[in-house]
């Protein structure tokens, strides 16, 4: 290799570093905002005088919004330049945030966050488009790393920063914060990203449709499978009609993309590389899993155990201390040695440790050991998101990057919208039954406490706490299971080309 060609190859890695860097500032910020809502949600409620309804909506708009549009935003960004759709989305999402810390009521919040998850939509599918379409695959491992890193880093300030800003500020300073952090966001990347090539794809608007139409039925009834009574429509029994609604319109919207003469919206072809398939349903159980996994954790430390919000995230703090610190180190080795050697360990570690966890919850259980799984959860999850990610990306042509990007993403999201959904379920059947046996041996009627929601920071009575310890221990094997069964799916990723053989 030439000097010349040398120090254009530095040049260029400056280059995509710089940019990289520059992108996960919001980055950062959209993950930070999924997880510093729930150590708040006590404070909303009193502060805009709401019920556990209304605080659920909250969280449940700003994932809807979330979720629903990513097919599509990722093909915009092929379609009118990543960078341009990156900045829009911060906009968005800076300005939302202003808008959800002067809200003056429940309603006006909830219409707040339904536009923050637009604008964090249109932002996280172009993240991964740069690392594609920047990086070769020889380097690519280590900007999957320093990703995976962020996304570590960021579940440890989440719900942190929302414990301290509460205890100080108030709650509005969780939504505040984002304003100085957006407009630095928005200078770095002006200055750093560079625009790239943009893909002239005509747009199936028709698949637009159908898409967003079985996104939004399918999370949403999920998401209310344990809702409220609001009508045939939204209720417990409602919801299965949206599902059934949504896995209809998804199967109008795969038949149309291949019936389609036009360009489709998700090339289907996308789907013949198996390692793309497989790594779609591994981050799908990857949501499930370390979204599943917080809520009766932070139940039980916080309702159980007494802790603050601040305290109980601090007791989870060693696994995103671990992910954060090994996934850049992890994500320079997945580009030279085989993505399912870290992804396999990776899973299997991080759900066995999860069921560990499940095992040993008791009102006693000393907290020193309580914070031992938490190191190996990072350990794990350090090894899954460089490697899962690349795994993706590795045989995307430019083309297609941002299709494969949002498909990605959704399938990721949508994981974790069921993961909420089903922990839900478990723990209130879990927590019912062995109530239920407390309430027999006394020979008494229901105590009051049982009805405790998570999030609300209610202590349970000193009677229930064994019974509670047990029901959220119980929960926690359905994600401690799933993520072990990912590593059967990561076992069969193929070995493929490297890039530079492309």
């Amino acid at each position: 290799m030439s000097a010349n060609q040398t120090d254009t190859k530095t040049a260029e890695d400056k280059r995509a570093w710089g940019a990289l860097w520059a992108l996960v500032i919001g980055f950062f910020m959209i993950l930070v905002d999924s997880t510093i809502v729930s150590t708040a949600m006590p404070a909303i409620m009193n502060g805009l005088d709401t019920d556990i309804n209304g605080v659920i909506w909250v969280n449940s708009a700003y994932l809807l919004a979330f979720a629903v549009p990513l097919l599509i935003t990722g093909r915009l960004g092929d379609r009118f330049g990543p960078r341009t759709i990156y900045l829009i989305g911060l906009v968005v999402f800076t300005l939302s945030s202003l808008w959800c810390g002067l809200s003056p009521d429940i309603n006006t919040l909830i219409v707040a966050r339904v536009v923050q998850g637009l604008g964090a939509s249109m932002m996280s599918p172009q993240t991964m488009t740069f690392i594609t379409r920047m990086f070769p695959y020889a380097r690519r491992g280590a900007a999957m790393g320093l990703w995976g890193a962020v996304a570590g880093i960021a579940t440890l300030v989440g719900p942190i920063a929302g414990g301290i800003f509460v205890d100080t500020l108030g709650w509005e300073w969780i939504f505040f914060v984002n304003v100085p952090v957006g407009v630095l966001a928005i200078w770095r990347v002006l200055v750093k990203v560079p625009e790239l090539e943009r893909h002239s794809h005509s747009f199936d608007w028709l698949g637009v449709g159908l898409s967003a139409s079985a996104m939004f039925a399918l999370v949403f009834g999920i998401q209310e499978g344990n809702g409220h009574d609001w009508g045939p429509f939204i209720g417990p029994i409602g919801s299965w009609h949206l599902i059934i609604g949504g896995v209809v319109l998804l199967g109008l919207f795969i038949w149309w993309q291949a019936a389609t003469r036009a360009e489709p919206l998700v090339p289907l072809g996308l789907f013949k590389d198996k390692n793309f398939s497989l790594a779609n349903i591994a981050i799908a159980f990857m949501g499930l899993s370390i979204t599943a996994m917080s809520f009766p954790m932070i139940l039980y430390l916080q309702s159980v155990r007494g802790l603050t919000p601040t305290l109980s995230a601090l007791m989870l703090a060693p696994m995103a201390v671990v992910a954060g610190a090994l996934a850049p180190v992890i994500g320079k080795r997945v580009g030279k040695i085989e993505a399912k050697y870290f992804a396999v360990p990776g899973f299997f570690l991080f759900g066995a440790s999860i069921t560990v966890y499940g095992l040993i919850l008791r009102a006693d259980t000393p907290f020193w050991v309580l914070l031992l799984p938490p190191v190996f959860m990072g350990l794990g999850s350090a090894m899954i998101w460089p490697s899962v990610s690349l795994t993706a990306t590795r045989d995307l042509v430019q083309a297609n990057a941002g299709a494969g990007s949002g498909v990605y993403n959704t399938t990721r999201q949508v994981g974790a919208v069921l993961g909420s959904a089903l922990i839900a379920l478990m723990m209130e059947s879990r927590i019912a039954v062995e109530s239920e046996k407390v309430v027999a041996s006394m020979a008494s009627g229901g105590p009051a406490g049982i009805g405790a929601e998570p999030g609300t920071g209610a202590q349970v009575p000193d009677f229930l706490h064994q019974a509670f310890s047990l029901a959220l221990g119980q929960a926690l094997l359905l994600p401690g299971i799933v993520a072990m069964a990912a590593a059967l799916v990561a076992l069969m990723f193929r070995k493929g080309a490297r890039a530079s053989a492309k």
